[in-house]
């Protein structure tokens, strides 16, 4: 009676005070998390999730790992704050390996707690060192919560409180080809209008008031949209044309992920600043950073830099990183993701010939989305685009569904996220898939 009572407290004190993200607060009912162990989470009842979305497409080198248990303990003997002026081996350590791995001239890091941290003092730099104001992003695109990073979302969770958005972002369509906004033929086709339509907001907005555009490494909570050929390789032309920065938000796609160390590196362009959360600790501690190209960290040698957070390299959290990164090295796990991978686009193709609903798949590693539909041939989607109400019930279904199948993963309007950890095999990626097409066969029932 003890254990069920405990059970309960535990649960009900999370609920009567504490606030959970992205909800209205009344009828939650959350897992009751118990522990994890490699691409499980437990809850207390003892039953068994498998978890095909990394939680929040962070936890790359998987559940319960102890090696970093031990690397924090560690840190924290020795010692667990120095305020963030101070030097320690672990920001230093860290700091070098980021340097290592990053692709082309960046090379030095301002650590934060997260992720839209990182992308508020991205925005901070470029606008010091451009001396220019506007940023450019995409309209379907998740940047961060706080307020100058949800203002450079397209995200609709901004609509909440855009009366009050930070000024001077602009938004511009995605290549979005399975949507293409201008009903091109080819993939290629719709990044060069997406690269002409860029291009003329640029001028509409006057290119030498523009301080940088900033775009996810790899397409992430939007549907995992895939950038054509020479996407990223236009944008690098266009922002050195006018002077304009890049900002590549890797907060979701670094790490592995998308079976590259970095999202970007799938299309061999290096950014000038670089914006890394999540699978940087594997969400074992909260750590962001704001990494700057060579030429970008020599302006701040003679220019005041003017950002600054209380927890800016904490120690511990820089030792998990440092113990993260190894696992992830030592292990293979950036080439097991791009392997496993191909594997999940198998599976899915053979799902696709079971459920008249799937009508696309997008995928990168392993961050990939399947977009369910009511028709193959118009498209329309199984739940329009930030529905409410009795729209969103398919989703609400596909959600209650997934849970009672044993699945921890990200469903959202019609997408259904396919975002394992890192270490992941082929049995899993078999276990996950069954249970997919399970929930599946909703959308299904909405097809004609």
């Amino acid at each position: 009676m003890e254990v069920i009572d405990k059970k309960q407290e535990i649960r009900q004190n999370c609920l009567d005070y504490t606030l959970f993200s992205w909800s209205k607060q009344a009828g939650l009912n959350p897992i009751n998390a118990h522990r994890g162990e490699g691409i499980y989470i437990y809850d207390r009842d003892g039953k068994k999730y498998i978890d095909f979305s990394s939680q929040l497409m962070n936890v790359n080198i998987g559940h319960g790992d102890q090696r970093i248990t031990e690397a924090v303990a560690k840190q924290m003997r020795e010692v667990s704050f120095v305020y963030p002026g101070m030097a320690t081996e672990a920001r230093g350590t860290l700091g070098k390996m980021l340097a290592e791995i990053t692709p082309g001239n960046l090379t030095k890091t301002f650590f934060t707690l997260g992720g839209s941290e990182a992308v508020e003092n991205a925005i901070k730099m470029a606008r010091m060192y451009t001396r220019r104001y506007k940023i450019i992003t995409q309209y379907r695109s998740y940047h961060g919560a706080t307020y100058g990073s949800m203002s450079a979302c397209g995200d609709p969770r901004r609509h909440a409180v855009d009366s009050q958005q930070a000024p001077n972002f602009v938004h511009i369509e995605n290549p979005y080809f399975y949507r293409c906004p201008w009903g091109t033929s080819t993939i290629e086709e719709c990044g060069e209008m997406a690269l002409r339509n860029l291009e003329q907001i640029l001028k509409y907005e006057n290119p030498h008031s523009v301080a940088a555009i900033l775009m996810e490494g790899e397409s992430g909570s939007s549907g995992c949209i895939k950038y054509p050929p020479n996407y990223w390789k236009g944008m690098r032309k266009l922002a050195d044309k006018y002077g304009i920065l890049l900002i590549c938000d890797e907060v979701m796609s670094g790490f592995g992920r998308t079976g590259k160390w970095f999202g970007i590196d799938n299309h061999g362009v290096t950014p000038d600043i670089m914006c890394v959360a999540k699978g940087l600790t594997s969400g074992y501690l909260p750590l962001g950073g704001t990494i700057v190209t060579d030429k970008i960290a020599e302006f701040f040698n003679d220019n005041y830099m003017a950002i600054g957070l209380t927890y800016s390299a904490h120690a511990v959290s820089c030792a998990a990183g440092v113990a993260n990164l190894e696992i992830m090295q030592s292990e293979n796990l950036v080439d097991n993701a791009a392997i496993m991978g191909k594997y999940v686009e198998q599976k899915v193709e053979e799902l696709r010939l079971k459920h008249p609903s799937i009508g696309d798949f997008r995928n990168t590693g392993l961050l990939g989305c399947i977009e369910l539909v009511k028709n193959r041939e118009t498209k329309e989607p199984t739940v329009p685009w930030n529905a409410k109400g009795d729209e969103a019930k398919p989703t609400a279904r596909m959600v209650a569904k997934v849970r009672e199948l044993g699945m921890f993963t990200f469903v959202k309007w019609n997408f259904i996220f396919i975002a394992p950890p890192l270490n992941v095999t082929k049995a899993q990626i078999d276990e996950g898939m069954e249970i997919i097409s399970k929930v599946i066969k909703i959308a299904d029932e909405y097809c004609h």
